[in-house]
């Protein structure tokens, strides 16, 4: 038995023995679905999913997990399997799945379905006040984005246009979204398939030393640079944790010749590395501001580019940044349930934070890896450097198939658990990384 979306399976009866277009294009939407097994219940076996999965669904590989439900810091798939969850959505669970005070945000929501982005819409404002009074800094006003990679093609327009320069500046091997502009400023490796990417985009070698900054520093005395972008503590790059003195002089240098500092807290916001905001960490007060992620622990998409006053104006002189799906009412609800949550327990849930995060380099400085393994830790962000690719791959492939999950980035493994994980769960999955490695 083929079940068939709602939107086919409704039918009006004012309207039964009358033809249609729309009638038309239902018959061949079902006479197509028939051929193609669409909609089928009784596709159980994993090879049939994975086909199907193959066919109609892009992406590089297919997901051997087929995930059923989220809870807490547990994934469930459709055998019934329960997986510990170290990865989070990378960032996007900060607060664990199915957090009760954001989930009720969502179920009680009883806004328009739509707001038009020439309209006002209160809770717009709400949430742009409310973004402004946690933001380091000056950072005052913000642009409705729907995630992350369009809140950093925001921000790079809005450097563009506020200083009217053309270049940028980012950390080599970095990753900043998927539109264009990020791709652009994040890993030279993208410029491998896709030729077109923006011109006049540099990039500064690792190690972030003495060295990296008398390189940054003769990019910017230019004075041909708009912006500097990077992730406070690169998530992307391993979790790379700058020195104090690093990030300071960088800021000194972005002043000083008047490029825009843009930080990039998509992955580190909302607490996930012991902070708030992971600029909080080197005392910076940034030009530009990007989120998106844990905003609604995953029950709607939105994203933001927080600015200065001053940007702000350029932008919305000269800029150009309509989204048609930006800051959606039932995000929207949601992203300030999120905010009232954290700033009502912001003492307690960053002491977990910081609490877990020992408990999480105690364990991992135990584990006897083979060969050499670094580890990088800040807050619930944690990176372990391994000696090959492959290591790392086999690990997180054997953490799966015991129940815990992770991610593996090169030769880096990636542990990303909720900021609120339990030390009895987290115990359980470490358990388990240990006997995988």
């Amino acid at each position: 038995m083929v079940e068939w979306p709602r939107w086919v399976r409704l039918r009006n009866d004012n309207h039964a023995g009358r033809f249609s277009v729309r009638d038309s294009r239902r018959n061949d939407y079902i006479e197509k679905a028939r051929r193609l097994n669409i909609g089928r219940k009784n596709d159980k076996t994993e090879h049939v999913m994975a086909s199907r999965e193959q066919r109609f669904l892009g992406r590089k590989i297919p997901g051997a997990l087929q995930v059923t439900k989220a809870e807490g810091s547990f994934i469930f798939d459709d055998r019934g399997r329960k997986y510990i969850d170290f990865v989070m959505g990378w960032c996007v669970g900060n607060f664990g799945w199915g957090n009760e005070v954001l989930t009720n945000a969502a179920a009680e929501f009883d806004g328009p379905d739509y707001v038009f982005p020439g309209h006002s819409y209160g809770p717009w404002t709400e949430l742009a006040e409310l973004l402004a009074s946690i933001s380091p800094g000056k950072l005052m006003k913000s642009f409705r984005a729907t995630g992350g990679s369009e809140a950093v093609d925001i921000a790079l327009q809005a450097a563009m246009v506020h200083t009217g320069r053309q270049k940028f500046l980012s950390l080599e091997g970095s990753y900043h979204g998927n539109a264009i502009g990020g791709l652009s400023v994040a890993d030279s490796k993208n410029r491998q398939q896709c030729r077109n990417l923006l011109p006049h985009c540099y990039k500064v070698e690792l190690p972030l030393d003495n060295e990296a900054l008398e390189r940054i520093d003769k990019f910017l005395k230019t004075e041909e640079f708009a912006a500097f972008i990077m992730e406070p503590i690169s998530v992307n790059l391993g979790v790379l944790i700058p020195e104090m003195e690093f990030m300071t002089e960088l800021a000194k240098l972005c002043r000083r010749y008047g490029t825009l500092l843009i930080m990039d807290e998509v992955a580190t916001g909302f607490g996930r590395t012991g902070t708030l905001f992971a600029s909080e960490r080197y005392h910076l007060e940034p030009d530009i501001m990007c989120i998106a992620k844990a905003v609604t622990g995953g029950l709607g998409g939105l994203g933001a580019t927080i600015t200065t006053a001053a940007v702000a104006r350029s932008m919305e002189e000269n800029g150009s940044y309509y989204s048609t799906y930006g800051w959606h009412p039932r995000s929207v609800h949601v992203a300030i349930a999120t905010i009232h949550y954290i700033t009502t327990h912001q003492k307690q849930l960053l002491g977990i934070v910081n609490e877990m995060s020992e408990y999480f380099r105690s364990r991992l400085s135990q584990l006897r890896f083979k060969g050499v393994a670094n580890h990088s830790i800040a807050g619930m962000a944690i990176g372990l450097e391994l000696d090959t690719d492959d290591y790392a791959s086999d690990i997180q492939a054997k953490c799966q198939r015991n129940g815990l999950l992770i991610t593996a980035e090169g030769s880096t493994l990636l542990l990303l658990p909720s900021l609120n994980i339990d030390q009895a769960i987290a115990k359980q999955g470490l358990d388990i990384l240990e006997r995988c490695i």
